[in-house]
């Protein structure tokens, strides 16, 4: 919920009717995870919680989860809805990755951690970034998301996909399953990575069976410090 014309905002009847229209588009009764995936400034959390509240009691949605809101907002969204009996976020969903790790290490886990919510965060490969297809700037050039990535590509950027790179060869497994495989070694619950074209699909898969060592996620850790 949110984000897009006229669910643009977390007003009480904006958000009822958001509900109603994607409950028919998906034939069903309820939702099992519902998000509030951006915050409205103008409503007051103790407002938005009590309207997502009113949705759960409804019995149309089974949980709610948070996306897009500052840390500051989203514990002041978990404090007041425990301290009031209504229904605490199941999950987050901020960004994370190995070159965005500030906001998520310092800010959002915590609350996670506090409060019991899984953790699902977007951008888990830096929009490509961290597939180990871009080891220059000059890689990035005509790439459809170049706009998205090449504010990664420094240095230090670079340096993290080298280390990436390094890891993947060792283990005989691509870039972006290392990537993967270090968020989950973090803690979170799943990390949210697209594919483009069904090739790149494995990769994502594979993390699933891949474990890194405490020494691997040690040098990942080393190479990413600049990020958090």
């Amino acid at each position: 919920m949110g984000g897009l014309a006229p669910y643009d905002n977390q007003r009480h009847d904006s958000v009822v009717a958001a509900l109603e229209a994607s409950l028919d588009r998906l034939q069903t009764d309820y939702i099992d995870v519902y998000y509030a995936h951006y915050d409205d400034e103008n409503v007051s959390i103790e407002d938005q919680a009590s309207t997502y509240d009113g949705l759960v009691k409804a019995g149309k949605v089974r949980h709610i989860a948070l996306s897009n809101y500052s840390p500051e907002r989203m514990r002041q969204w978990f404090e007041y809805a425990t301290a009031n009996g209504l229904a605490v976020p199941v999950a987050i969903q901020p960004q994370y990755n190995l070159v965005h790790r500030q906001d998520f290490e310092s800010g959002y886990l915590p609350i996670a951690r506090e409060f019991g919510a899984a953790t699902f965060p977007y951008f888990a490969l830096a929009s490509g970034f961290l597939t180990g297809k871009y080891r220059s700037a000059a890689d990035l050039e005509g790439r459809a998301r170049q706009g998205m990535a090449e504010g990664y590509a420094t240095e230090e950027g670079f340096a993290v996909v080298d280390e990436l790179v390094r890891v993947a060869e060792a283990r005989g497994v691509e870039p972006a399953t290392v990537a993967l495989a270090w968020q989950l070694a973090q803690g979170v619950t799943a990390p949210i990575a697209s594919a483009s074209t069904p090739e790149q699909l494995p990769a994502l898969v594979a993390v699933g069976s891949l474990a890194l060592t405490e020494a691997e996620v040690q040098t990942l850790d080393a190479a990413s410090r600049p990020f958090a």
